[in-house]
């Protein structure tokens, strides 16, 4: 494109001379005269330094519209160059940040397992209390059982020994004792019946904390996976409306750069082929810089289809022909690349989806 504009400016310049000799000799008289005898006689030519002023201004105003027009050129150049960097950037940025956000998402996820597990590790551990709790409270109705038991004994024993003091008056005094004695150990069964009803009270309290402690740890846990749950979501909501934003900008500057081509006539094809020409050159070296090279691939090549989206993602990739197993290196270093940048301009853009390179190991 920029010969071509070159090759224009040299041939208007050459125009302007060619056009400028041409007056001057239009204005000159070459006409061949048979002397006269009648006497000499001088022939001048008149040349008008108005008209040559006027023609060589009109050579210097031409000369700087096309100037101008080279500049102008050389600017949208420029232009459309910074857009296209910009654009990589940003393209950059996105990636970067998806894979942030699928990182963090990763993360809450691996949280929420730890969280998960405690909680489980929390259950069994109340579990285990409230199985001990019961056991405890197993063994204190048993001692009670037994004690009460024993007190019954005694208590007849005390019964049977107030008969022989009624029937044996000279025992009266030892059978009193003996009365007295199990008075005596009968506040003390009551008083170990107490204590065994008091800790079986305290074994339920216990087994009812462990199990309000359960309940408890398995409510956070279903309330860590629901917020867990409705920050992806939002996130996954906010990603894919970004992404609609930039393809409604990305089609609306499409459409601008449309009209402008429209007004480029002959010159735009080649602007096209250059461009198309230049992205392959350019997808070449991100494949090249992918490719695992082996020995066996010297001197091979393999012919590839790439079928891409609007915005550079591989679709499909298909082999044309070439070495086998160069075109399978080829084929995991596109995936590898998996996105390749793409033009403003939509009509390259239509180009590029449907693309056919030539891989040679470098």
């Amino acid at each position: 494109m920029k010969n071509n504009n070159y090759t224009g400016s040299t041939l208007i310049s050459l125009f302007l001379h060619a056009l400028l000799i041409g007056l001057l000799l239009w204005g000159a008289d070459f006409t061949m005269h048979k002397p006269e005898t009648g006497g000499n006689t001088i022939q001048a030519v008149v040349v008008d330094p108005a008209m040559i002023n006027q023609q060589a201004k009109q050579i210097r105003e031409q000369r700087e519209a096309a100037k101008r027009a080279e500049q102008e050129r050389k600017k949208r150049l420029e232009q459309q160059t910074e857009a296209l960097e910009k654009q990589r950037k940003a393209e950059a940025e996105r990636v970067r940040q998806l894979k942030a956000d699928k990182l963090k998402a990763e993360k809450e996820a691996r949280e929420a397992e730890e969280q998960r597990k405690l909680v489980a590790e929390q259950q069994k551990q109340a579990a285990e209390e409230k199985r001990k709790a019961e056991e405890a409270a197993k063994v204190a109705k048993a001692q009670a059982a037994k004690a009460e038991a024993e007190r019954k004994a005694k208590q007849e024993a005390a019964e049977k020994a107030e008969q022989v003091r009624q029937q044996k008056l000279a025992e009266q005094r030892k059978a009193e004792e003996a009365s007295r004695k199990a008075e005596q150990e009968r506040q003390k069964q009551i008083a170990a019946k107490k204590k065994a009803e008091e800790e079986a009270a305290k074994a339920e309290a216990k087994r009812k904390e462990a199990e309000a402690k359960r309940l408890e740890a398995e409510r956070k846990a279903a309330e860590a996976k629901k917020k867990a749950e409705a920050e992806a979501k939002r996130k996954a909501a906010e990603a894919k409306k970004l992404e609609q934003q930039k393809e409604a900008a990305l089609n609306d500057m499409f459409a601008g750069l449309e009209a402008e081509n429209e007004q480029r006539g002959g010159a735009r094809g080649q602007h096209i082929a250059d461009e198309v020409a230049r992205y392959g050159a350019i997808y070449k070296q991100m494949i090249q810089q992918n490719l695992l090279v082996d020995q066996s691939f010297k001197g091979q090549e393999c012919n590839l289809t790439m079928r891409l989206s609007a915005d550079g993602l591989v679709l499909d990739v298909t082999q044309n022909g070439g070495d086998g197993a160069l075109c399978r290196a080829a084929k995991s270093a596109v995936v590898k690349v998996s996105q390749f940048p793409m033009p403003d301009d939509p009509d390259v853009v239509k180009k590029l989806r449907d693309i056919k390179l030539a891989v040679t190991p470098q």
